[in-house]
């Protein structure tokens, strides 16, 4: 079995992993008898093992979908595999033989990408890269504070010519991003254009970079002061990141929070019970339950950082850990949620980095919000329903600056429902 540190996770749309002890279990493992020893040393087939060892010890359905899981590892292991190419096929068609989609086998790159995701870190320079719409260029978006790029001066607007001599004209974001990041300590060249300035070259020294998961700003709008704060995924610094900006946002004398969690796949679990707990003083939070029936619930600890108004923002693309708070608000009547129905995914995977540096997620919980109720497959209701059209939708994506302002109608409405809670609704709303 794979003697990996676990992980403790939930994603809808993308995958995460956690970097924690998840809750203790012991299942009954099956070890290779002296049939099947030999064929296990050679490397692909260890591999299949091993994956197969942990969906035997962890997977949430006790019946494997139906499929004789015994009989499934005397088939994988019967075969021949000349590369880990046609391990890691048998293992999909496996993993797929068991009718849930997150339980999923991942290959060392995707692995990789995934752990910088949700750790919230990536060893690189700390610049946020888009592509020009009108000259098609790699620009900077910003660097992230105190990163190597803020430290060498590069500035939002800075179009990267080249990365360690390669010309970006034709790369992707994604390119240009695999071109950038590296080993820690290890360095990277840019070319770089400035308006009034020559094309000039910079050196960097690749460090771990802190990823930004929280965003925040004070609107203005009309009379009342509004903590607008953007969640993008619940990663192992979203927590420590929401405390900042509920703390920093306090200070402004504001009247009360829009949360925004459109478009939040999910992430780590306990990110998700830690940011509940900073807006709940008192209250049941989630509850999960695993293949054995063992129950864990969390819940409100009575340390909130705030009890003033709130509006969380959800779309159908909130998913998992996101609707985990947003039922979580919901139910304890601490918000009021707008926008629409959400993803709905109400499973826990665990996390497994195996031996050759690929991944492995199983399902090995199911979650419930306070009430009881099952979300899986179909999401939270808002308490208040506002739907965007298409253009509307387009234009937000097309421009997330859009975000949050007087052109996005469910960001509107969250103004009108916190102005309700302080001053007459007839008044007049200036929307920025």
């Amino acid at each position: 079995m794979n003697q990996n540190p676990k992980s403790y996770s939930l994603r809808g749309l993308k995958w995460t992993k956690y970097v924690a002890t998840i809750i203790a279990t012991s299942f009954l493992v099956a070890h290779p008898d002296s049939s099947t020893k030999a064929a296990l040393e050679d490397s692909p087939k260890a591999l299949v093992d091993e994956v197969w060892q942990i969906v035997n010890s962890e997977f949430v359905d006790q019946e494997f979908n139906h499929v004789d899981w015994l009989d499934k590892r005397q088939e994988l292991l019967s075969r021949e595999y000349t590369n880990q190419k046609q391990a890691y096929k048998a293992i999909r068609q496996s993993l797929r033989d068991l009718g849930d989609p997150y339980t999923r086998f991942l290959e060392p790159r995707e692995f990789e990408e995934l752990t910088s995701q949700t750790t919230g870190e990536l060893s690189g320079i700390g610049i946020r890269l888009t592509i020009d719409n009108d000259t098609s260029q790699l620009t900077v978006v910003e660097p992230l504070e105190n990163s190597p790029a803020e430290k060498a001066g590069i500035q939002a607007g800075d179009k990267i010519l080249q990365i360690n001599d390669k010309p970006t004209s034709l790369m992707s974001i994604e390119q240009a991003s695999t071109e950038i990041k590296g080993e820690v300590g290890t360095e990277v060249s840019l070319q770089i254009s400035r308006p009034n300035k020559k094309v000039f070259d910079v050196t960097l020294v690749r460090e771990q970079i802190e990823l930004p998961s929280v965003g925040y700003t004070l609107k203005q709008e009309g009379n009342l002061k509004v903590g607008y704060i953007k969640l993008d995924e619940f990663s192992s610094h979203a927590a420590e990141q929401m405390q900042k900006a509920i703390e920093d946002l306090s200070e402004s004398d504001i009247s009360g929070f829009v949360l925004d969690l459109r478009g939040n796949p999910g992430g780590l679990l306990f990110s998700s019970v830690e940011i509940a707990r900073m807006w709940l003083e008192k209250g049941a939070i989630v509850s999960t339950i695993d293949r054995k029936g063992g129950n864990q619930k969390f819940s409100a600890n009575g340390r909130a950082l705030t009890d003033l108004p709130l509006v969380v923002l959800v779309n159908r693309y909130s998913a998992s850990a996101s609707e985990i708070l947003a039922g979580a608000l919901k139910e304890n009547k601490r918000a009021t949620i707008v926008g629409t129905r959400t993803y709905g995914k109400g499973t826990v995977q665990s996390v497994h980095s195996l031996s050759d540096g690929s991944g492995l997620a199983v399902t090995i919980a199911r979650y419930y919000p306070p009430s009881g109720m099952d979300i899986n497959r179909k999401g939270i209701a808002p308490d208040v329903q506002v739907s965007l059209s298409a253009e509307q939708r387009m234009s937000l994506r097309v421009n997330p600056s859009l975000f949050g302002t007087g052109a996005d109608p469910q960001y509107i409405q969250a103004i009108r429902i916190l102005q309700g809670a302080s001053v007459n609704q007839n008044n007049a709303l200036t929307i920025r």
